[in-house]
């Protein structure tokens, strides 16, 4: 009875510190390169974005591990799409009132625009042939 207690307090030991070492790993990963077919979005330039065409705007954090995992997805998206379709970036942090209009309340949130309306929205983390057969869905 003593040894499954001590098995079983290292086991949960091992795991908590898997758990802190990935955090802190994910946690100073940085962020990959802006990517030029990515358009960086704001309060000032938002609605003007978004307006025209199909758009699937990336509601991302710097601190945020999922969000890092999903800006190379975002900028392979970019490279695939053609024709009136885009891919959009905005910082919660530093544009929180958009965030707040769009009801954005965990991130990453992808959000697909289509001439300025919202069509619809994936929460976490997603796969490039998903969001790209989103986009080419509702074009």
């Amino acid at each position: 009875m003593k040894i499954s207690f001590i098995v079983i307090g290292a086991l949960a030991f091992l795991f908590g510190y898997y758990i802190f070492t990935s955090y802190k790993k994910m946690k100073n990963m940085p962020l990959p390169a802006e990517h030029a077919k990515v358009k960086i979005l704001s309060v000032q330039n938002f609605e003007n974005q978004i307006k025209n065409g199909v758009v699937l705007v990336d509601f991302w954090a710097p601190w945020c591990a999922p969000c890092k995992m999903m800006a190379p997805v975002i900028n392979e998206v970019a490279d695939e799409l053609t024709g009136n379709a885009a891919v959009g970036k905005l910082d919660v942090d530093q544009n929180q009132a958009v965030a707040a209009k769009y009801n954005v309340r965990s991130i990453p949130t992808l959000i697909l625009f289509k001439n300025g309306k919202e069509v619809t929205r994936f929460v976490g983390v997603k796969t490039k042939d998903f969001l790209v057969k989103q986009i080419n869905q509702n074009k």
